[in-house]
């Protein structure tokens, strides 16, 4: 199992890692989440722009929140295809 390392070395190619990051009730959080660029948004379709891209993590079954991790590790359950 993989120890925290800085959120600059993620991978931004899609890949869904474990980050770590803080609400803004100060509230620290680790969750599954992927980082998007806007190329990648805009080949979905859709009115994206710079602000859209970044990490993205599920806060419920149904909502998607930005957010902004300071840490990620490796997910362990991840498939490498």
């Amino acid at each position: 199992m993989s120890g925290r390392q800085p959120i600059s070395t993620a991978p931004k190619n899609g890949t869904k890692v474990t980050v770590y990051w803080t609400d803004e009730d100060g509230q620290e959080n680790e969750s599954i989440a992927q980082y998007r660029s806007l190329d990648r948004l805009k080949a979905t379709g859709g009115d994206w722009d710079e602000t859209d891209a970044g990490w993205w993590t599920f806060i419920d079954g149904n909502t998607q929140k930005r957010i902004e991790p300071t840490a990620w590790s490796a997910h362990p359950d991840e498939d490498s295809e």
